[in-house]
């Protein structure tokens, strides 16, 4: 497969592929502007301004906005992350013009209605509420925010504060300032044709005005967090360490050795912590990235009686790790890896999705093939190599549940 790109003077980036066995294609625009840009005391700013644009824009009221998009038949979502406000949507290639015409009026031309601002308040205050009743990504948002610090550990939801406060001339004034195309990506795939699709968006986007904006800085550096009362018959656990970026030449190293770690039901994690000693109802661990720094995020919830013997476990499983994996568990993960990359040949979605993300970290799109030859080259010594120079350690544990777990060699 051949992934394309153009940049526009404007600075917008879009990278396209064609994939014509399909009837469908999909986009992602991942414009940089997230909760790090959100000024420290509005926190939530950006997840408000990102729901507004929602509300109408061009000549469509909110209402003709979603029945325009229903009309097309488009599966479509938003999101805010630490980074960047994403808009994405796939239906029949036929129809991806059109979709794409309602958000380059979304994004240059949003109604922003004074009017919505206490409904849209409320929806992101009742999400906010939901958290309480969900302990694990409670405490998995407050590993990242202490693992990262401020501004790039800040949770997207915001503060019930901040958004009690922003008003409709700060949605505006976030709007106009931050909302641009240069720093932006807009990632295609499906049944395309490049040439028409590069001009299509040109016209569409081409001449949408530049602005400058300066990068967040890092304000504060990961602290050792306190634990974090919460009365149940539950602990939740989080445990981050520092591991190789996703533009790192070492990460797809780091990547197999944590899948070996959490990956499916054969992995140590699911094994020794889960099944053979029955301490915990999940475990797992993941690989995260920033565009300069990685780590990987690790949770297990299990019960407060259980939950010291859960932690020194699960520790135990992390750092057993730096002994290297053996050559069955790189079999295993081979096969899930192949039959992840199979799927995503057949999801429009999936590989839009996937190119927006590569370019953002690599500036340049990875095709499946060459991911394919990265898993290929992964052998247990390449792996093991770098668990020996990078071993797992300097962790930083957060905590939420009854009573507070003794923490050794956490950073500080």
């Amino acid at each position: 497969m051949t992934i394309h790109s153009h940049t526009y003077d404007n600075g917008l980036v879009l990278v396209a592929e064609p994939m014509a066995s399909l009837e469908s294609a999909a986009f992602n625009l991942m414009l940089p502007v997230g909760a790090a840009y959100d000024p420290a005391e509005l926190p939530g700013l950006s997840i408000f301004c990102c729901e507004m644009t929602l509300r109408g824009s061009g000549p469509r009221d909110s209402r003709q906005f979603v029945e325009d998009l229903e009309r097309l038949g488009a599966d479509t979502g938003e999101s805010v992350s630490v980074s960047h406000t994403s808009y994405g949507g796939a239906m029949l290639a036929e129809n991806l013009l059109p979709a794409l015409a309602i958000y380059a009026d979304l994004v240059r031309r949003p109604r922003l209605p004074d009017e919505e601002l206490d409904a849209v308040r409320q929806v992101l205050i009742q999400e906010l509420r939901a958290l309480e009743d969900e302990p694990a990504h409670k405490a998995m948002l407050e590993l990242r925010r202490h693992f990262y610090g401020d501004p790039w550990g800040r949770p997207s939801q915001g503060s019930f504060d901040g958004l009690e406060a922003i008003d409709g001339g700060d949605i505006r004034r976030h709007f106009a300032g931050q909302f641009r195309p240069n720093g932006a990506i807009l990632g295609i795939a499906g049944n395309i044709e490049w040439p028409k699709l590069r001009d299509d968006v040109g016209r569409l986007l081409g001449d949408w005005p530049a602005l400058k904006v300066d990068e967040p800085a890092s304000e504060t550096k990961g602290s050792q967090p306190p634990h974090f009362e919460h009365e149940s018959n539950q602990t939740q656990i989080g445990i981050a360490w520092p591991c190789a970026a996703y533009r790192d030449a070492d990460y797809f190293q780091a990547w197999g050795a944590i899948n070996v770690l959490s990956g499916g039901m054969s992995s140590r994690l699911f094994t020794e912590v889960r099944e053979k000693r029955g301490l915990c109802y999940s475990v797992n661990a993941s690989c995260h990235s920033l565009r300069d720094r990685g780590s990987v995020m690790c949770y297990a919830g299990t019960s407060a009686e259980r939950a010291q013997e859960t932690l020194d476990v699960t520790l135990h499983e992390i750092r057993r790790l730096a002994e290297g994996v053996l050559p069955g568990e790189l079999n295993r993960l081979k096969a899930r890896m192949k039959s992840a990359l199979i799927l995503q040949q057949e999801s429009s979605a999936a590989r839009s999705s996937s190119i927006a993300r590569d370019w953002y970290f690599l500036d340049h799109a990875r095709t499946l093939e060459e991911v394919g030859e990265l898993v290929d080259g992964l052998t247990c010594d390449s792996i093991n190599a770098f668990l020996a120079a990078h071993p797992p350690d300097d962790f930083c544990v957060v905590t939420l549940g009854p009573r507070p777990l003794e923490v050794p060699h956490a950073i500080s």
